[in-house]
């Protein structure tokens, strides 16, 4: 599993509850849910991050 990095993040207050209820609607964390939308975005792009051999 890759490492996880933390950072902050500074988002309006509308935006956060927005991620908030949409989290809580998917039975996901607020973590869980922005990782998500990321991930979403990225394969969209076709961006997503090459799997490393350990």
């Amino acid at each position: 599993m890759a490492k996880k990095k933390a950072f902050a993040l500074r988002l309006n207050e509308e935006t956060l509850k927005s991620i908030e209820k949409w989290a809580s609607d998917e039975f996901r964390s607020t973590n869980g849910q922005i990782e998500w939308i990321l991930m979403q975005s990225l394969k969209n792009a076709k961006r997503t991050p090459k799997n490393k051999e350990d």
